[in-house]
Formats: structure tokens, sequence, C-alpha cells
């Protein structure tokens, strides 16, 4: 599961780091934005994931058993 976590945290680092690095804002605005807004959700997620007792906290919100 761990791996999972990570390479969702490899992701969202970098769709931050392509949306930041784009020069051609103007043009391309809403996938700028929208590469940054997924890429900081995709980073807070995987973090999220990767703190203990994160399971617990899923099962409670969404009603597992």
């Amino acid at each position: 599961m761990g791996l999972w976590y990570f390479l969702i945290l490899i992701l969202g680092v970098s769709m931050v780091v392509i949306g930041a690095k784009a020069k051609s804002v103007p043009k391309s605005t809403k996938l700028v934005i929208i590469s940054l807004v997924f890429g900081i959700l995709l980073i807070m997620m995987s973090l999220f994931l990767f703190l203990p007792g994160s399971s617990t906290i899923l099962d409670k919100l969404f009603g597992f058993n």
C-alpha cells in the first residue's frame, strides 16, 4: 500500500512542478490551474494516507466494517 501512496505523492509533486514551470500561462491558464490544484490535492491525500490511523478514519468516514 505504501508504494501506491508514494506514487500518488510523486504524481502530485510532478503536477505541481509542471504547473509552476509553465511559461505560456495566458494561453493555457486552465490547464496550469487544474494541474496545480490536482497536484496539491494529490500531495495532501498521499500525506494523509501515510499518517498512522488514517485507515480507521476512512473506515468511520465511509462506514466500512
